[in-house]
């Protein structure tokens, strides 16, 4: 699926058309439901084994906006590190700006492919579709994310991409697509747990021998030292990040800690709020370059693309605090029935409707939509392990969009305005509750219009009473 630079997925409709279609696919609310209540279940537990988890929540807050408001010392910070310990720091202001660096920097070695650690920021970018259009093969070796790209596909969660997909069409996929990526399928391939993770680590381990560039993200930074860490379960990430002779990290500006004793906090949130354990089975750190071990040349692109758009705001700036560690999207109602595809973009779920708007802008239909593909129940902000109140940032967001007079809120202005006016003026008032009465026969079931349907499209307009209360008051008062 192509993107646009701003990363739209290319023809993607606005929130309500796509959950519509995608609340109408049987097998995909059942994928969904299943696999969001599995993990938020055993979250739920893993939390419950910490008696300070409200402490460490609160630190975990803390840490972040503490850094966010000295961001930019504690990105040079991080910058003299690096380069001390022997890497080279890319500063990137957009997503083209970021994949000209990462193409150049994988051009300079000669190599034609590259092996990829799970990283969403390069999703962000489309740095696989700008690689793929420069003649450079990027294989993705997360298993989820290697059925995603196997199948042609997009991700539709931040921690299991694949969530909408079950092990039949996993099955199908590898059986199909494998072949013409590498190592096929074994013959006679199942669809038991065991059988498909061995079809995925024969097919990556021939990659992860020939690869000699590898490219990853971070959860980390540490700007005391200049390591970077990554958390993982499978330890693919720990092969891409120490067989490759060179190594590219491209990371958000806002994913850096000033202190070790800062990373311990989130070393114990992380795991319990995304794969409900309690360490992760992987956590790779590395600190520029050795001689002895690991890549030889290494090369950090601190990546901007909005995101000191959003530090400017003091209520969406909230949203640079994520962890990504996923739990907001597994207690989501709507996200459980609409996926994560209808958000249109690589960050789904409620965090992605605080999250794009802010790094896109809300010029276009579907970033306009996404504040609004909510109920502000408030599940996500309960289970947030960084505090971030994305309710909150969510009607601020639409603020924003109504105040910007996109589609229907010219309308919607107009009437508000009127309305104001006529709750200004009693007599004026009363006299349309009296017209509005008597005529109630005449009145629609639905409000007409494309601007104003789309207040009563799933409800009918309430009946308005045979007499208004002013005069029912009148006569009954005593």
């Amino acid at each position: 699926m192509s993107e646009t630079s701003g990363g739209t997925f290319v023809g993607m409709p606005a929130f309500p058309e796509a959950a519509r279609a995608a609340v109408g696919d049987a097998t995909l609310r059942a994928n969904l439901r299943h696999a969001t209540h599995t993990i938020r279940d055993k979250r739920a537990r893993a939390v419950a084994e910490l008696d300070d988890w409200a402490e460490l929540r609160r630190a975990g807050k803390e840490i972040k906006d503490r850094t966010l408001r000295r961001l930019d010392e504690h990105l040079l910070r991080l910058e003299e590190a690096v380069t001390a310990a022997g890497g080279t720091v890319h500063w990137a202001a957009d997503a083209a700006e970021a994949n000209r660096i990462v193409t150049g920097l994988v051009r300079a070695t000669g190599e034609t492919e590259v092996v990829k650690v799970k990283s969403m920021a390069t999703q962000e970018i489309g740095l696989n579709e700008h690689l793929e259009a420069e003649g450079i093969a990027a294989y993705e070796t997360d298993l989820a994310e290697l059925i995603v790209q196997l199948g042609d596909d997009r991700p539709s969660h931040i921690l299991v991409p694949a969530i909408h997909r079950n092990r039949g069409e996993i099955r199908d996929i590898f059986r199909e697509k494998m072949g013409s990526w590498g190592r096929p399928a074994p013959e006679g391939l199942s669809d038991t747990p065991a059988e498909l993770a061995e079809a995925a680590r024969l097919h990556l381990r021939e990659k992860f021998l020939r690869a000699r560039v590898g490219i990853s993200g971070a959860n980390f930074m540490v700007a005391e030292t200049g390591t970077l860490v990554v958390v993982e379960s499978e330890g693919n990430g720990r092969m891409c990040l120490t067989l490759p002779e060179t190594l590219i990290s491209v990371v958000g500006v806002e994913k850096v800690v000033p202190t070790w004793r800062d990373l311990e906090v989130f070393l114990q949130t992380l795991p319990r709020s995304s794969t409900a354990e309690r360490m992760n089975p992987y956590t790779s750190m590395w600190t520029g370059t050795s001689d002895d071990d690991g890549p030889s040349a290494f090369h950090l692109v601190l990546l901007d693309n909005g995101r000191t758009d959003a530090l400017a705001d003091e209520v969406g700036r909230q949203a640079l605090r994520c962890i990504r560690c996923s739990a907001c999207l597994n207690v989501c109602p709507v996200y459980e029935r609409a996926g994560g595809h209808a958000y249109g973009s690589v960050y789904p779920g409620p965090i992605g409707a605080i999250l794009t708007p802010q790094l896109r802008g809300t010029v276009s239909e579907v970033d306009a939509s996404l504040p609004y593909a909510s109920s502000l129940c408030g599940a996500c902000y309960e289970v947030c392990p960084v505090a971030i109140d994305i309710p909150e940032v969510l009607v601020h967001l639409r603020e924003r969009v109504a105040a910007e007079g996109g589609k229907g809120h010219r309308l919607e202005r107009a009437a508000i305005k009127a309305s104001s006016w006529v709750l200004d003026h009693p007599n004026a008032l009363a006299a349309g509750e009296r017209i509005a009465s008597a005529t109630r026969a005449l009145h629609p079931k639905r409000l007409p219009g494309p601007g104003a349907r789309q207040w009563s499209e799933h409800r009918n307009l309430p009946e308005l009473p045979a007499e208004p209360f002013r005069d029912w008051w009148k006569k009954n008062r005593r």
